[in-house]
Formats: C-alpha cells, structure tokens, sequence
C-alpha cells in the first residue's frame, strides 16, 4: 500500500480526526493505536510489530511501520 492509502485506511478506521499523516507522525500513531481493543492490542504488539523489536531493548518501529501493523492487526491491509 502506498502511504496515502494507509493514511486513508487509518482515518477510515478511527475516529482520530486531524492526524492525516499517520505514516510519518508516531503521536499520530499513538493516538490510532489507543483506538485498539485489548484483544487486537494482544495481537498487535507481539504478531505484528514483533518483527521490529530488539531482543535487547524496546520497540523501534517506524510511523510507517506500526501504521502497516495497526492495519494488519484490524485486517484492513492490502497486499503482501
């Protein structure tokens, strides 16, 4: 997906209305993963954003990567 169709799905999806730009703003981030359940919150920290945690410290993921992560986690993701 390109990040205008992520900011897109992400808008569609929350009601975080004034953060468009949800694949180069963590706060953006922050505020759409809020809108988690529990249930998709367990599923989204470790299944999806898994892949970019150090095994020695915290996560580093991107806006773009936990953008891509939120939408993987709600089945709102398109493509690979």
């Amino acid at each position: 997906m390109t990040d205008e169709q992520i900011n897109a799905a992400i808008a569609n999806a929350t009601d975080c209305a004034g953060h468009g730009n949800y694949t180069q703003d963590l706060n953006a981030m922050h505020e759409a993963e809020k809108t988690l359940t529990q249930d998709q919150s367990e599923i989204f920290y470790p299944r999806w954003l898994g892949g970019f945690m150090s095994r020695t410290g915290p996560i580093y993921a991107t806006a773009r990567q936990r953008a891509q992560a939120f939408l993987r986690t709600i089945g709102k993701w398109e493509g690979d």
